[in-house]
């Protein structure tokens, strides 16, 4: 029987099972994945929600930057913020829950505990740190003559996706309050979250508000065909993305902070009462 699906049609079908594989990638991929299988085994009782939280983390980076994801991401604006999205917002705050650093620190030598507990570490992973990254980072690549050079540079491009990573990790680490180290209180999580909220949304507001298309680079990459209406179009459709997607996932990662700052507030009441029983009160 002759197919049924046109010509256009099957070049369509084509392209959404591409696979934007990556031999570097991939290698460091499998690398952060066997290095925390093996620290998880010498630990012996590392939890295993920690170890499915890491490797469900390592799956969303996999999907993002080596699926049709990343293979578009270079082509069209509204795929490289779905990227964006997936990285800082889904795999980020997953690492964050699976403890590496606590994992490391368990395992580590004593120079490496040393290391974890010095000056260059507290500094790194304080909570102001990862908001002020946070706070910059968006916008930087977002709005600035950098994406330009990350549509230039394969190289630089895939430094942004690490910079997705990190930045969100260190965020995310601060607003769920984990890991060993300097937190804050369980309460005041829920603000450094939202405080964070405007920049997504600062920052895709200005997209969506473009009235030019403010990455030309974008014009050499886009597909063929592609006018300036439609690359400014996508460019709008970028920002959106960016606003109402970051937004709500920024409120849904308030509900694990909540729930976790009500049953702080539980156990703190238990143990008043525990010491107003003892005193006779």
């Amino acid at each position: 029987m002759p197919s049924m699906i046109m010509p256009d049609q099957q070049f369509s079908w084509r392209h959404l099972n591409l696979w934007h594989l990556g031999a570097l990638p991939i290698a460091l991929l499998a690398a952060a994945g066997l290095v925390y299988a093996l620290a998880a085994r010498s630990s012996g009782r590392w939890p295993r929600s920690c170890a499915v939280q890491f490797y469900g983390a390592l799956a969303v980076t996999f999907l993002a930057t080596q699926s049709v994801i990343g293979y578009y991401d270079m082509e069209y604006f509204s795929d490289h913020m779905i990227q964006h999205l997936l990285l800082i917002m889904v795999a980020a705050p997953m690492f964050a829950f699976a403890r590496p650093l606590d994992l490391a620190y368990e395992v580590g030598s004593p120079r490496q505990r040393r290391l974890l507990d010095g000056g260059v570490m507290r500094i790194v992973t304080h909570p102001l740190t990862g908001f002020a990254a946070y706070f910059v980072f968006i916008p930087l690549t977002h709005l600035t003559g950098l994406f330009n050079l990350m549509m230039q540079h394969e190289w630089v491009h895939h430094l942004e996706q690490i910079g997705f990573l990190v930045v969100g990790y260190l965020f995310f680490r601060a607003a769920f309050g984990l890991e060993r180290g300097f937190t804050i209180h369980p309460g005041l999580r829920l603000v450094y979250v939202m405080a964070a909220v405007p920049v997504d949304t600062f920052t895709g507001l200005a997209l969506v508000m473009s009235s030019h298309d403010p990455f030309p680079a974008y014009a050499a990459s886009s597909p063929m065909g592609s006018t300036k209406a439609s690359i400014l179009n996508n460019i709008h459709l970028g920002g959106a993305v960016m606003w109402i997607g970051g937004d709500a996932l920024m409120l849904l990662a308030c509900i694990p902070i909540a729930v976790a700052w009500v049953k702080w507030e539980m156990i703190r009441t238990r143990e008043l009462d525990a010491v107003l029983d003892a005193q006779g009160l």
